[in-house]
């Protein structure tokens, strides 16, 4: 994660939109150092959990699909969760390797029981594709056997998954300069290790190098904390619900500089009280 880090550090210190404010890393910190939470993953409900290779393989397949939800103001992440749980209850085979290369987007309607075409559909279907073949083709058509070649290491595992897998890469081209971001592949890092309580496939020794998830609802609260502001016109934009392009300077500076502020807050907590914390919910 560390090529993360420094071209999020790289967009903060080239961005025309988004600041992030110092004095508002500070004043977190001093809010939450004296209690910091402990969040542990919650699997119980829209989640499947077998403590086996098929939850490792039903997270795979749910973290390739894990994104774009908001154009459909009905569909929500826990349809995409607990409709694959559903699936794979009722089949165990539905997430095999060569079942995924053949999917078509009516089939993974159907086990999502949603009604219409979902967003970016193509995408999803050609990603389960991506997925299915490259698992048969390099890991026995297993993620479970992805996850062991990996040595328990998660930022092994999020390099492994970045160059097996182009649709988890997740770069952006910002001003001339290579941004890397990875939120698709770190989520599923962090899922087995909140799904698996940090044993089995979900063992990293390396977990706390995982950074915040470059996701849109982050940068909304670190605005409303006081750590990012922003220009004028893309609060214009946000503020009318306008869109933001994905790739765009406004996209990637909003993503990298959530990354980079959570990592000062992260790195401020360790100072001031001593304690190593994680950047996502861990059971640590």
């Amino acid at each position: 994660m560390d090529q993360v880090r420094a071209t999020a550090a790289w967009v903060v210190g080239h961005s025309s939109h988004v600041l992030v404010d110092s004095a508002g890393i500070e004043k977190v910190v001093e809010n939450i150092q004296e209690e910091i939470p402990k969040i542990e993953w919650d699997f119980e409900g829209i989640h499947y959990f077998d403590d086996g290779p098929l939850t490792v393989q039903y997270l795979f397949v749910l973290d390739a699909l894990n994104f774009c939800f908001w154009p459909d103001k009905d569909l929500s992440y826990d349809h995409l969760a607990s409709g694959l749980k559903e699936a794979l209850e009722n089949d165990k085979s539905v997430f095999d390797a060569d079942r995924l290369q053949k999917f078509t987007g009516p089939q993974l309607r159907s086990l999502l029981k949603w009604p219409r075409p979902l967003p970016l559909e193509n995408e999803r279907i050609r990603l389960l594709h991506e997925v299915g073949f490259e698992l048969e083709r390099s890991f026995g058509g297993k993620a479970s056997n992805l996850v062991e070649s990996c040595g328990k290491s998660a930022s092994t595992l999020v390099a492994t998954i970045a160059s097996h897998f182009p649709g988890f890469r997740d770069h952006s081209l910002y001003k001339g300069h290579q941004v890397f971001l990875y939120k698709r592949a770190q989520i599923f890092a962090a899922d087995l290790y909140g799904a698996f309580k940090g044993q089995g496939y979900g063992e990293f020794r390396d977990v706390s190098s995982i950074t915040i998830f470059a996701d849109y609802i982050v940068p909304a609260v670190l605005r409303q904390l006081g750590v990012l502001k922003y220009s004028s016109a893309l609060a214009s934009t946000i503020e009318s619900n306008g869109e933001i392009a994905a790739g765009s300077e406004e996209e990637v500076e909003l993503r990298a500089c959530s990354v980079y502020a959570v990592e000062r807050i992260k790195d401020l907590i360790r100072v001031k009280s001593g304690k190593q914390v994680c950047a996502a919910p861990c059971p640590e």
